[in-house]
């Protein structure tokens, strides 16, 4: 029998076979870099447009949030017209009251007195004026009390003061509106030539 000498063979075979396993090697190691490149660039591409995402909605609740505030300011400029409103609406109520006060102070005043200031707030009623005497006055309260509109007189200053000789005296009385008209308000000042009766 022949004898064969295998051992440059088996030699070489372990030296294709190194060969092979470090090109193997190699690729793998080529394809792992190239697979977590393109891990790395997707989830770096998906942070970004999250980034850009977060972006767009910090930019639309800012416009949102001025849009709000608009919305607030333009409520608050339609309470302030509605309660205008309502004041004004409750005035044109009130406008027959203010005519018929009126009206009614004309026919009670006394003859001999007149009404130089009067002042309303709410259904209390402050009449100031003047008197040639203490009876017409009395007069003056008499027919307030038979008044439909004013009523509760009560005379808190009278004064004799010599600033004009027809009409010395000067008093002040409250009394009650039956029905109160607008709140706090001054209805005026009268000239002391046309408030005479």
């Amino acid at each position: 029998m022949a004898k064969i000498n295998l051992l440059p063979w088996r030699e070489e075979r372990r030296k294709s076979l190194q060969r092979h396993f470090n090109g193997m090697l190699g690729l793998s190691l080529i394809a792992g870099v190239l697979l977590g490149a393109l891990v790395y660039l997707y989830y770096s591409g998906q942070v970004t447009g999250q980034i850009q995402r977060n972006d767009l909605l910090r930019q639309e609740i800012a416009a949102v949030e001025v849009k709000i505030k608009e919305i607030e300011e333009l409520d608050k400029r339609k309470e302030s017209l509605l309660s205008r409103k309502r004041v004004i609406e409750e005035l044109q109520g009130k406008r027959f009251e203010m005519v018929s006060l009126f009206s009614e102070l004309a026919k009670t005043i006394a003859d001999g007195a007149q009404i130089t200031t009067i002042k309303q707030s709410g259904a209390d009623l402050t009449i100031q004026g003047r008197a040639q005497s203490n009876a017409r006055v009395s007069s003056y309260m008499k027919n307030i009390m038979a008044s439909p509109v004013i009523n509760d007189p009560d005379l808190t200053v009278i004064e004799a003061r010599g600033g004009d000789r027809s009409l010395p005296y000067e008093f002040i009385l409250n009394a009650k509106v039956k029905k109160p008209a607008a709140e706090t308000e001054e209805i005026g000042t009268l000239p002391a030539e046309g408030a005479s009766q």
